[in-house]
């Protein structure tokens, strides 16, 4: 497992604020007279309920453990966290929800703040979960969380637009190949070939990164953005705009809305984007198909992903040893993670789930195809993204080349730009 994460200043004032404090009102779980143990967690939106029967599967084996998930939102978890860790673990939860480009930069700001589940033993379980999920929940070869959902990358298009121009989607290899079916998609039906906040969102040049094996930083923490690989990406997500082949729109309601009216042929995203398309585009059923991001080469790779979190686990509450033991079930158990994904569209990272019997179904919805099954094959080949605690910098840096490169900025001079900007901000090394 690799290790990228730089210490820093915040890392060495979050040791001094904890020295000492682990242990002191570190959890708001509870044990009740009859000897019930209450775990309290904190998480947002969907992950409440898959929580939730994840622990009433749990039940069945362990009636006196009982959980109450507290739905805060997603910024509020982190604005929480933040303040409850710098407190020394005053308030804060038995599990919260932390996604994975934040869990590095929280266990090294806060070394003491929570449990190094290797030392509970879950690095027996390393194995059942891609190579990249097992580095985005390690710190210093220790797990500090246990891997949760992922967001395989694919291209959800839709089948009238490819049929009324004549493209099959099997066809298309690579981006070049992608790149000539878009402009044939426009010339035959007047529609873009994807969506993208062009200057305030940058999922497309991310998810091209993860498949050249690349990203804002490299695997020692320096800053990659320089790289031939991020070029090359940047330079192609151009060829696409001079074609005029994706069209702009005003961040995920814009994507959204050029969803449900069909303005554009394909939507690059994590596989989690099948439950908006379902829930938001209900009268496209059978519309809809998915394949792999094309390849910067003909047999180059097409695996990516978007997103994903895990679970965390503060240290110094009352009910350590419960939480670890609940959570280390939900994520190892197979029937626990198939529900979170058909009942709230939460893609596992467990291995063995993929051999259950939804991965190979065939979906409606999605034409008959066996969507889950085309994701969980690319998972293995996905590559590690380095996040590093500056990730938040680095996407803000990225943006921003992308803007200017939408902007007439040559793509190589507005990386180079940023990659300076970013080591102002940082003290990285830039990687040249």
């Amino acid at each position: 497992m690799k290790n990228w994460w730089k210490a820093t200043g915040l890392a060495a004032a979050g040791a001094m604020m904890l020295a000492g404090c682990s242990g002191t009102d570190g959890g708001s779980g509870s044990g009740g007279e009859d000897g019930e143990t209450t775990l309290t967690a904190w998480a947002w939106n969907v992950n409440v309920g898959a929580l939730e029967d994840a622990m009433a599967l749990y039940q069945e084996e362990n009636p006196d453990v009982k959980i109450e998930v507290e739905d805060i939102g997603r910024l509020d978890v982190y604005d929480k966290l933040s303040t409850g860790l710098a407190a020394g673990g005053v308030g804060l939860p038995d599990i919260v929800l932390v996604e994975d480009d934040r869990i590095g930069g929280y266990a090294q700001a806060f070394p003491d703040g929570f449990l190094n589940l290797s030392e509970k033993g879950f690095e027996d379980n390393a194995d059942q979960f891609p190579s990249f999920k097992q580095d985005l929940a390690t710190v210093n070869d220790s797990f500090y969380a246990m891997p949760f959902d992922a967001g395989p990358g694919g291209m959800f298009y839709r089948r009238s637009i490819f049929e009324e121009a004549s493209v099959n989607p099997e066809d298309i290899e690579t981006w070049d190949d992608f790149l000539e079916a878009g402009k044939k998609i426009k010339e035959a039906t007047g529609v873009a070939a994807m969506p993208l906040d062009k200057f305030n969102d940058d999922p497309t040049f991310r998810m091209m990164l993860n498949q050249l094996g690349t990203y804002y930083f490299d695997e020692n923490g320096n800053i990659d953005l320089t790289s031939p690989e991020a070029v090359m990406a940047m330079e192609k997500q151009m060829a696409f705009e001079e074609a005029d082949l994706i069209k702009e729109v005003d961040g995920w309601n814009g994507t959204v809305s050029a969803t449900i009216d069909g303005s554009v042929a394909t939507i690059p995203f994590g596989a989690w984007y099948y439950g908006t398309i379902i829930d938001q585009a209900k009268d496209t059923s059978g519309d809809w198909g998915v394949f792999l991001l094309p390849a910067f080469e003909e047999g180059g790779n097409r695996a990516s992903n978007l997103g994903g979190s895990s679970w965390m686990i503060p240290s110094g509450g009352d009910n350590e040893d419960a939480a670890y033991d609940f959570l280390e079930f939900f994520s190892t158990s197979p029937e626990a993670q198939v529900i979170a994904m058909e009942d709230y569209g939460l893609f596992p990272s467990l291995n063995a789930a993929y051999e259950e019997e939804v991965f190979t179904s065939e979906d409606e919805f999605f034409g008959g195809q066996k969507i889950w099954e085309l994701f969980a094959d690319e998972m293995a080949d996905v590559e590690t993204p380095y996040y590093t605690e500056d990730y938040a910098l680095g996407l803000d840096e990225a943006i921003k080349a992308q803007a200017d490169s939408f902007n007439g900025t040559d793509p190589a001079e507005a990386l180079k730009a940023a990659a300076e900007r970013l080591a102002e901000r940082t003290d990285r090394e830039i990687n040249n």
